[in-house]
């Protein structure tokens, strides 16, 4: 298994509540994973609120998180997004702003930080350049022993052209010559959620980047409005143990379900662990037994056609009332996690995790 390996909670709609992320923090050790960054998009200061200072509270529980990370050897990271920040001249006044928000960030005890300029308009001739510019001066200033930049075209899918503009010619290769050697470029695969990671594609990548890698991978995840209405519980697969060589971190984007996704977290682990005698169907068994119970894994794996095929806006309402039914039993269950990995999913059916298309471009 990578030794830089962990998750990134860095997905629209709903976030994890603090007590979901100390119990990942827990997870993540227990299982041998390295870190965990907090990213979520519903966080504003993070995002389109950057220019503003973090309300006391929050920065407090920020801090708790951290303390735990580090008090158990798991590096602690951030995901900072400064909103189209280069779309303005990169001032005083900008200089100003973002530095204050690096205080904080090293007051922290920030691990790995990692600046966020994914989903924001990016058909600019000068793009590479002023983003390296802002990316140069805060690795200058970062007390981050890890610094992970995420460019706007984070993919050579062409869905990110439609929704953006088109990329600048050459601006991974620009990226690559001018960023500081010492950070490290997210980077999702061929595809925004890639289905797989082959060595061809990772190795090329890494010629333009001047670097390996740091893979962004999104799967489980499951935010936006259409993969809302799936749960992605499939055990993990295109994700060779090879890969590990060619890359320079690996950070699983997770479902809004906090609980349901340490399954698919495990498989991973597993097909890391095992590489060629992986066996996805049977680390799924295992992974939802230590995850819920017997009885419920077995209901889990009868049921992933609907979760992860069919989903919710195609099942019928006797459907959807079995299934509830058939969850709800588990609601009071004490072992392992089988009560809040139950609850996840009559939430689901009841439409809890629904993301609308103006929540998705308002984070």
């Amino acid at each position: 298994m990578p030794s830089n390996l962990g998750i990134i909670e860095g997905f629209y709609g709903e976030p994890w509540s603090w007590g979901e992320r100390a119990d990942w923090v827990s997870f993540l050790r227990k299982n041998g994973f390295s870190f965990y960054i907090y990213a979520p998009k519903g966080d504003a200061y993070l995002r389109k609120k950057w220019r503003e200072p973090f309300p006391k509270v929050h920065e407090e529980k920020l801090a708790k998180l951290s303390v735990q990370c580090h008090n158990i050897g798991l590096d602690f990271g951030v995901g900072f997004s400064p909103y189209e920040i280069y779309l303005g001249p990169f001032d005083l006044e900008a200089k100003r702003l973002l530095q204050a928000k690096l205080d904080v960030f090293n007051r922290l005890g920030v691990n790995k930080l990692c600046i966020l300029m994914d989903d924001m308009k990016g058909d600019l001739p000068s793009l590479a350049e002023r983003q390296v510019e802002i990316m140069n001066w805060i690795a200058v200033r970062s007390a981050a022993k890890q610094l992970v930049f995420c460019p706007t075209y984070y993919s050579t899918d062409p869905v990110l052209e439609k929704l953006f503009g088109k990329m600048p010619e050459g601006y991974l290769q620009k990226l690559g010559a001018e960023l500081d050697q010492k950070v490290s470029v997210f980077w999702t695969g061929e595809e925004v959620c890639s289905k797989s990671y082959t060595p061809e594609h990772l190795t090329e990548v890494a010629g333009r980047l001047g670097r390996k890698p740091f893979i962004w991978d999104n799967y489980p995840v499951n935010d936006g409005p259409r993969m809302c209405k799936f749960l992605h519980l499939r055990p993990s697969t295109g994700r060779p143990a090879a890969m590990r060589d060619l890359v320079s971190g690996h950070a699983v984007n997770p479902m809004n379900q906090s609980t349901l996704s340490k399954i698919v977290l495990l498989t991973l682990k597993a097909a890391f662990d095992k590489g060629a005698a992986y066996d996805p169907a049977k680390a799924f068994r295992r992974a939802a037994d230590a995850v819920t119970c017997k009885e419920m894994a077995e209901l889990l794996e009868r049921d992933l056609p609907v979760f992860m095929d069919k989903g919710l806006d195609a099942l019928t309402q006797a459907e959807t009332v079995a299934l509830r039914e058939d969850y709800t039993y588990f609601l009071e269950a004490r072992e392992n996690d089988t009560g809040k990995a139950a609850r996840e999913i009559v939430d689901w059916l009841s439409g809890r995790y629904t993301v609308t298309k103006d929540l998705f471009l308002t984070q």
